[in-house]
């Protein structure tokens, strides 16, 4: 155990299992740990780094921002939070934007808006519909819409007003749905729930109901947001459009953001309503403006497309080497290799041992969320250190 890592034993509270890695400088899909020694990064920092570590585009734009403005009270106009505004308006379906922090609170801030609107055009209904199996931050709010009993269980009682039903399921959320109901929260692809995705006429089916009773449509795009899916955002792929939309992760490529994008007839804040003191402040929002405008200007989401399909045909070719294999499934750079036994925890410290990162999804379920600058060359790469690492527990069982 490093230095690095008996200070965190000794001062860090314990809130997550870490690997015995002290990472010390990252480059593109690449990171290195103190010892010099070099891993390919397929967690991507849990699907943030979108553009990999320090890309230029986002480490000039930083920079030039740190000597310029870092932090200014939301009472002022900014440059880089107007810019990034109108860039993520531009080329959504959405009217408006405010930025946070995270996801977490770009969650809290989605559900706050369609209380806010339940009582405005609801008859004060604020009452959010969820899906099981879904994952919207830990805040004690975003835990009770969660779907998943082991997020919450430990925090009970949880505040109310959120309704878990069965995901992809449109008679579990019509049979939900009451005058109390003032939205619908998903996910288009559950990321932490198991790379779970939605079907077309399912979300097309939801789309129509919330049309229908008047309720709000919110989508969660905090890991299928900024080109993850092979689309700037996964709702394009569907054929529908959200009320309300959250971003954070890949918004900046490491810095940390959050945004909700509403509609014109949804966004009913007023001011004092809501806010944040650091949320869109010039630092992150010069980053998340140049890491957007790199996107969109290169179709980053076409190489995530491209590349994340010859991912999954790679990982599919491992099902026949290896019976214990036993799904692959994703959209873009957003895949889960599952098995048919709880062997990822040893799968992951086999790959880190070979040199590469990936991330234990569940106990039988790896997930790989790579940068989105990711070639054929990198993943050829990470799948023969993979082979190498299954054929390695074949061996040994």
């Amino acid at each position: 155990m490093s230095q690095w890592q008996e200070l965190e034993h000794k001062y860090f509270m314990n809130t997550v299992e870490r690997l015995p890695l002290t990472l010390v400088r990252g480059e593109g899909a690449w990171v290195w740990d103190e010892e010099g020694q070099a891993y390919l990064d397929f967690v991507g920092g849990w699907a943030v780094d979108s553009l990999g570590h320090c890309h230029p585009a986002v480490s000039e734009a930083v920079t030039r921002q740190v000597h310029t403005l870092i932090q200014a009270s939301n009472q002022f106009y900014t440059v880089p939070q107007v810019q990034l505004a109108e860039l993520l308006v531009q080329n959504s379906c959405l009217d408006r934007v405010f930025f946070c922090n995270s996801g977490a609170e770009a969650n809290e801030a989605a559900v706050k808006l369609a209380r806010r609107y339940g009582e405005l055009h609801l008859k004060r209904a604020y009452e959010v519909i969820t899906t099981t199996g879904s994952f919207h931050g830990r805040t004690l709010a975003m835990v009770a819409a969660t779907g998943q009993p082991r997020f919450q269980q430990p925090y009970v009682p949880l505040p109310t007003g959120f309704i878990n039903v069965e995901y992809n399921s449109i008679a579990a959320i019509k049979a939900a749905t009451t005058p109390q109901t003032c939205a619908v929260m998903l996910e288009p692809i559950q990321g932490e729930g198991g790379v779970n995705i939605a079907s077309g006429d399912f979300l097309k089916a939801v789309r129509a109901w919330c049309d229908e009773t008047g309720v709000l449509l919110i989508l969660d795009e905090i890991q299928t947001g900024m080109g993850r899916t092979g689309t700037l955002f996964a709702y394009e792929q569907y054929g529908i459009e959200p009320d309300i939309m959250t971003l954070a992760k890949g918004l900046a490529s490491g810095v940390p953001i959050g945004a909700i994008l509403a509609r014109e007839k949804a966004s009913v804040f007023t001011p004092g309503e809501h806010g944040s003191t650091f949320g869109g402040n010039p630092l992150a929002c010069a980053a998340g403006y140049a890491t957007l405008k790199f996107i969109i200007d290169n179709d980053i989401p076409a190489n995530a497309g491209a590349t994340g399909q010859y991912l999954m045909g790679r990982l599919e070719g491992l099902k026949g080497k290896f019976p214990f294999v036993s799904e692959v499934r994703g959209c873009g750079l957003l895949v889960a290799l599952e098995f048919n036994s709880d062997i990822a925890g040893v799968v992951v410290m086999a790959c880190l041992e070979r040199g590469l990162l990936v991330n234990r999804l569940k106990p039988n379920a790896l997930r790989f969320m790579p940068p989105l600058i990711i070639g054929r060359d990198e993943v050829d790469k990470a799948m023969g250190i993979l082979e190498g690492a299954l054929a390695d527990i074949t061996s040994q069982a």
